[in-house]
């Protein structure tokens, strides 16, 4: 895997992908220092108010300072005003969150910027725009006379090749730092702050303190933060275990659907399991049967999780790194296949639909293949 992540992704390559014009915005004045704890710094940035980032933007606005500034942008306007409105609706003040017009702005204005974007093009874009023309420097922060280094946390789940070509953009162009950090978890996990962040980045040529100051500002969004090892590890683990789950959610739905048509009650066969060797995430967390598992998305229609359409795409990038890096994975193309016609069945659902689309199938009496 590492040999496939050395290809260099320079800053040029990456001002073609971006679109759109950029927004001359000047910086705000009066940060404080960045430290080791969150609360010392001043202005966050968020780019991407998704199933995923949206809760992570509500958790991070609740936990940081409430002097603090949270900028955030997302392309559907919707998203933002929904956010702002409803920070209100709950006491906020209105002056804690500012919407921006551009990705370009937020990372003008912002010392942490954190990314939470579906699809790697989607990434290379929105740092494309970040890019160029070269960020201005942060106001110095007295009584230093040097400018604070900018701090990005892509928290998508894209391939380690594009992520280590975007940090290596991002370090040869300026003194900032970019670390990959997915987690896992799911809709479920971003809504209660109880993410598992894998986190990818250098810690030689003087950033041996870059994990430190990355620890504390992801445990604001989740409960554990797995350092993987330098730029594009984080990917790697995430794309590994989201592999697993590709494989584990569709074993869920076929052992439930097995013991159902056995004549076994759902909620037992759920405990015996949960009990047993058989148990993960997808039996005891995102059971894809209704009365299992509390705020699953079987529970709403499956409505509100992890699209099947994102589950394919993680599952591509984990047979592409398995290709570059010479990786068998034998239930492969068999889960792409099934996860393809369930999207074509079932469209924007939670991926633990694959239950009901095998339940129709048992109904019809079409089983093969």
């Amino acid at each position: 895997m590492r040999a496939a992540i050395s290809v260099r992704f320079s800053t040029a390559k990456l001002c073609m992908l971006g679109n759109g014009g950029l927004t001359g915005i000047s910086a705000p004045t009066g940060r404080r220092a960045f430290s080791s704890t969150p609360a010392a710094l001043a202005t966050w940035g968020f780019i991407g108010l998704g199933r995923m980032g949206y809760p992570m933007a509500q958790n991070l606005r609740a936990k940081i300072p409430g002097s603090d500034t949270l900028v955030i942008y997302d392309q559907k306007h919707e998203a933002t005003r929904k956010f702002v409105e409803e920070l209100d609706g709950a006491g906020g003040k209105r002056t804690g969150v500012e919407i921006a017009e551009s990705s370009r702005e937020v990372a003008e204005k912002s010392e942490v910027i954190i990314t939470v974007l579906p699809e790697p093009t989607h990434v290379k874009s929105v740092f494309g725009h970040i890019l160029h023309p070269r960020l201005p420097d942060l106001p110095p922060i007295p009584p230093s006379s040097s400018a604070p280094n900018r701090l990005f946390i892509d928290c998508s789940t894209i391939d380690p090749t594009s992520s280590t070509e975007i940090a290596n953009a991002v370090h040869s162009s300026s003194p900032d730092r970019f670390v990959d950090a997915p987690m896992s978890g799911g809709v479920v996990g971003a809504r209660a702050a109880t993410l598992t962040f894998m986190l990818g980045c250098p810690t030689h040529n003087g950033q041996g303190k870059l994990p430190e100051r990355v620890k504390p500002i992801l445990e604001l969004m989740g409960k554990k933060v797995v350092h993987m090892g330098t730029s594009g590890a984080g990917l790697a683990g995430k794309l590994a275990n989201n592999y697993l789950l590709a494989i584990s959610n569709i074993a869920t739905a076929e052992a439930m659907n097995l013991g159902i048509k056995l004549g076994l009650d759902p909620v037992q066969l759920a405990e015996l399991i949960n009990e047993s060797s058989g148990q993960c995430w997808s039996s005891k967390v995102n059971n894809p049967i209704k009365g299992i598992s509390p705020g699953a998305p079987a529970e709403k229609d499956y409505e509100g999780g992890f699209i099947v359409g994102l589950m394919r795409k993680d599952l591509g990038l984990a047979m592409k790194a398995a290709r570059e890096s010479g990786a068998e994975l034998e239930l492969a193309k068999t889960a792409e296949g099934l996860y393809e016609h369930v999207e074509d069945s079932e469209g924007m659902k939670d991926f633990s639909v694959v239950y009901r689309w095998l339940e129709k199938r048992n109904v019809a009496g079409t089983v093969k293949r």
